[in-house]
């Protein structure tokens, strides 16, 4: 008998295979790009584990305690494999991605050696850029074109000749690159036709990361964005997605610092512990230290972070508690510090009777460490929310919130930071998809 093109669940939601390889294409193949990719080929040829990784490591829980079934979940939902993906990116320097990985300094020079064929394979195609949008990064490998959609359509191009080449049946787009300057909602954004007629007009509020969004969405291609920028939550480009059923995510890779206040902020407002404040810097050194070095970047990069504990905290329903908090959010470019961050907290807070307690955080991290397993798996899940037929028509993917500093919801509705309540809305959504109950840990029913 032949083999259905489409996987059935208890209650009907079809996911179609895995079948054949996924393309991955990373405008930006800096620190972040170069740790994914060299990481995933240590772990196809058995050098590292996928640490980090929900979708290699992880386990999702399936109806009573008692019943003791916690498959992997690579083995509960379709994803690709390791050995099916292949890559290409785009970058405004020519280093090919071995080189760019000895530069950006974040892997050994001994595990890059094992990869360094693979790594020395991927060559970087010419970016869309420009220097208005990014102040601190300048390189000559870029796209000409006599409007942005003139670069659209190569980028299309690239998309269509990249799937050919490689063999690719299906195909991943995640923005790897730099963070742009701030920008905010505009006419030009809200709807597709408004937004081509910016592209032909050169609409200076239509950005690089834009350009590379229309174009992965006007192929069909998912995109997910790991940066704070203002590129796929726009009217625009939920038009567009849900038009070609093709999946979004974004924005700002969840790594350091505000994964560390996605998990302690939480834990406060559990126990009814108040906040007087929360003072956080950073100094980093890699080009996206660089890149934030500039006022405008960092602006962008500043409203992704801020938003982050008045969301959890809710400080409308507890105004005592967390009316007046003190927010402050601070990033310094220190070139010696490399790719391996410092964030430092210091956190201020009260408990019973209003007595004033303090908290210090010196977070010491590898911000492209963190970062490799969420292009990893946001790849993954992005890939399987496209096979699947209740989620490829929906837009933005805010199932994958778990992952992001800004999550995306649809207008009008509250991102949900608490990083708990992140993992539980994935792991809910991939048992709803196979048709497995979800887990609301009552546990009224083991005392019956």
């Amino acid at each position: 008998m032949a083999k259905s093109s489409t996987s059935e669940t208890k209650q009907g939601t079809q996911i179609a295979p895995a079948k054949g390889k996924l393309g991955v294409m990373i405008p930006g193949m800096g620190a972040v790009a170069t740790t994914f990719m060299a990481g995933v080929e240590a772990v196809r040829k058995g050098y590292a584990d996928p640490i980090g990784s929900l979708t290699q490591m992880g386990t999702v829980r399936l109806g009573k305690r008692t019943e003791a079934r916690s498959p992997k979940i690579k083995d509960f939902v379709p994803l690709a494999g390791l050995n099916d993906l292949v890559f290409t990116g785009w970058d405004i320097f020519e280093d090919d991605a071995y080189d760019s990985a000895i530069h950006a300094g974040v892997i050994e020079k001994e595990l890059l050696g094992k990869v360094k064929p693979f790594l020395k394979s991927i060559t970087p195609r010419r970016a869309v850029f420009d220097r208005n949008y990014v102040k601190k990064l300048d390189g000559k490998h870029v796209k000409k074109g006599r409007n942005k959609m003139e670069l659209a359509e190569q980028l299309r191009d690239d998309i269509r000749e990249f799937k050919k080449k490689s063999k690719a049946d299906r195909l991943v787009m995640i923005w790897c690159g730099s963070t742009e300057v701030f920008l905010q909602q505009s006419e030009v954004h809200s709807s597709v036709k408004a937004f081509e007629r910016g592209l032909q007009k050169n609409d200076e509020n239509i950005a690089p990361s834009m350009v590379y969004a229309y174009a992965a969405l006007s192929e069909g291609v998912p995109f997910a964005n790991g940066a704070p920028n203002l590129t796929v939550d726009i009217p625009a480009m939920l038009e567009l997605s849900r038009r070609n059923r093709a999946p979004i995510a974004g924005k700002d890779f969840k790594t350091g610092q505000t994964l560390i206040k996605t998990i302690l902020a939480p834990g406060f407002k559990a126990r009814m512990i108040g906040l007087h404040g929360w003072f956080s810097t950073n100094i980093l050194g890699n080009r996206d230290g660089e890149v934030l070095d500039d006022p405008g970047s960092f602006k962008t990069k500043e409203e992704s972070k801020l938003s982050v504990l008045e969301q959890i905290l809710q400080p409308e329903l507890y105004p005592k508690l967390y009316g007046n908090i003190h927010h402050k959010v601070r990033i310094n470019y220190y070139p010696p510090r490399g790719d391996n961050k410092e964030g430092w907290d210091n956190i201020d807070i009260f408990g019973w009777l209003g007595y004033p307690m303090q908290i210090k955080v010196d977070f010491l991290c590898r911000d492209s460490i963190l970062a490799a397993p969420i292009v990893l798996d946001l790849v993954l899940f992005l890939d399987l929310a496209q096979r699947s037929e209740e989620l490829c028509g929906l837009g933005i993917q805010e199932w994958l919130s778990f992952y992001l500093k800004s999550p995306m919801t649809v207008p009008g509705l509250y991102p949900e930071h608490d990083l708990f309540i992140q993992s539980m809305k994935l792991k809910n959504t991939l048992r709803h998809l196979r048709g497995e109950e979800m887990i609301t840990h009552l546990g009224l029913e083991y005392y019956d």
